[in-house]
């Protein structure tokens, strides 16, 4: 029988190891993802991956169990997206370099180089124009779209109510929709 978060993480906090990485081993795909999602970039997304659960890892004798252990997780790894976004804003990327290696294995497989083209300048510009949204939007758009939370586990993930997220997730959209009008 396959233990629960809260029974790993009881575990972890009375000093076993091993739940830990059980853990880990549960959420770190997930984590990864989400932070790819919010960075745009691996490398960076690897470090905050790790960094997340160093820090949870460091924490987890204060988790009390108020929310899910996922939901916590997720917190911690939005928050150091967060700040790693944040920094990136101050040096940022090469949007040609970071689009090449996400859209490598869709030109692959295309034979229609008028197609690669546009396809490529479309990814482009959806790339620079989620970059583009504040951290929060962009939290709410890839916690939403790509992880497919629910609004309430995305509030409690980024502290905020339901209604904030909707809101936020509306006017994410609404800014995507504004800077790739003329692709669509």
């Amino acid at each position: 029988m396959e233990l629960t978060d809260w029974e790993l993480v009881q575990k972890c906090q009375a000093g076993e190891m091993s739940a830990f990485q059980e853990l880990v081993s549960r959420y770190h795909q997930k984590v990864y993802t989400v932070i790819l999602g919010l960075l745009g970039n691996r490398e960076d997304a690897l470090d905050v991956a790790q960094e997340t659960f160093f820090r949870a890892f460091r924490k987890i004798r204060t988790f009390q169990g108020g929310s899910s252990f996922y939901t916590w997780l997720y917190r911690i790894a939005v928050n150091l997206s967060i700040d790693a976004q944040r920094r990136q804003k101050r040096n940022p990327l090469d949007f040609r370099e970071t689009m090449d290696g996400v859209l490598e294995a869709q030109n692959e497989f295309a034979n229609d180089p008028l197609a690669d083209a546009q396809n490529k300048e479309l990814g482009t510009m959806l790339l620079r124009a989620i970059n583009d949204l504040t951290p929060e939007h962009k939290a709410v758009i890839v916690l939403r779209t790509i992880e497919g939370l629910s609004y309430k586990d995305i509030g409690q993930i980024l502290g905020c109510s339901e209604g904030t997220v909707m809101s936020r997730l509306h006017y994410a959209r609404k800014k995507l929709q504004d800077k790739l009008s003329p692709f669509l």
